[in-house]
């Protein structure tokens, strides 16, 4: 009896060491949460992800692109930037790269940031031949301008917004005017919002400004046009996103490029099942964005829209984790 109860208690040892192994090899880790809705959510499911499932002392420090970047490039903190959109930053990123203080680790939202001119997909399915902007802009008649119903309306953003900037040089590089189109100033977010919303009640069209992924494009579903043209880098630099320049030409919208950052150190303690769930760790732009209608609906913290989100989704998260990760974090819930 007592060489089995010496066994019993060698071998609960044994688990137990190994269990204490695996958070000690994880450890204290710092997770960058930014200031918009995406970015909440994805940080605080890392948080409880990493803490239920691989046993790491995870905590949440608030931050923004540029600082967090930035700090990750020169000092390696903090650990963890979960959805970081690095062309803001391309040259700190590449730097910080170069000189092994960060690295990649897959993206959280593979279809990138994604910007440009959207419209209602009731309007876009009652015209099917209008897939691009020289394609609406024939059509001025369809969206009316409440001011000047001759005139077709284009909706834009509020002023000191880049998107607001590049809106309003496509409006002169497609010839937007000469075409019966009026640019209109929507004043602020809300209002550019309210336009969206307002038209979808009254079954509406609508054309204008706005990005995904977004809480706003998770109610209203809507229909990016495309530019009919190639994305332009040179032309893009030079005077698509210069206020000031008087003759822009006609591009496509880049996409965002949005990864998950690593500070090194993390990367190398952190053991390959964290790093394998960082890897895979993904969701497509609808799925966060119906997420972010729903906290928007529910007044929902980050915190809360990653809870939501395990209890709704076991079939996408469970694919990210191991077994045994997974066994541990459906049990937390």
């Amino acid at each position: 009896m007592k060489k089995l109860l010496a066994s019993t208690c060698l071998f609960l040892g044994t688990i137990a060491g190994s269990a204490m192994a695996q958070a000690a090899d994880c450890g204290n880790v710092t997770i960058a949460s930014m200031n918009w809705q995406s970015a909440e959510v994805i940080s605080n499911l890392d948080k409880i992800i990493l803490n239920e499932g691989y046993g790491c002392n995870a905590e949440i420090t608030i931050g923004d692109t540029v600082p967090t970047i930035t700090s990750m490039a020169e000092k390696g903190e903090p650990d963890i930037a979960p959805e970081a959109w690095i062309d803001l930053l391309p040259d700190v990123v590449k730097k910080g790269t170069e000189e092994g203080r960060i690295v990649k680790v897959g993206s959280p939202l593979p279809d990138g940031g994604v910007q440009g001119w959207w419209i209602p997909k009731y309007f876009a399915d009652a015209h099917p031949d209008i897939k691009t902007i020289p394609d609406l802009l024939k059509h001025p008649d369809l969206i009316k301008d409440p001011e000047d119903p001759s005139k077709g309306a284009i909706y834009n953003g509020p002023q000191g917004w880049g998107g607001t900037v590049v809106t309003a040089q496509l409006y002169k590089a497609f010839e937007a005017e000469k075409a019966g189109w009026t640019l209109v100033d929507t004043g602020s977010a809300a209002g550019l919002d309210g336009s969206i919303a307002k038209a979808y009640e009254r079954k509406e069209g609508w054309v204008g400004y706005y990005w995904a992924p977004t809480a706003l494009l998770g109610k209203y579903e809507m229909v990016q046009l495309q530019a009919g043209v190639p994305y332009d880098e040179a032309e893009w630099k030079r005077c698509v996103t210069v206020a000031d320049c008087t003759d822009p030409k006609p591009s496509a919208w880049p996409v965002d490029t949005i990864v998950t950052l690593v500070a090194k150190p993390f990367s190398e303690k952190a053991g390959p099942e964290v790093m394998e769930y960082l890897n895979k760790r993904s969701w497509s732009n609808e799925t966060i964005a119906k997420l972010m209608a729903w906290m928007t609906d529910n007044q929902a913290s980050g915190e809360d829209g990653a809870k939501h989100f395990l209890a709704e989704n076991k079939d996408i998260w469970t694919k990210w984790v191991s077994a045994d990760a997974a066994a541990k974090i459906e049990a937390a819930l």
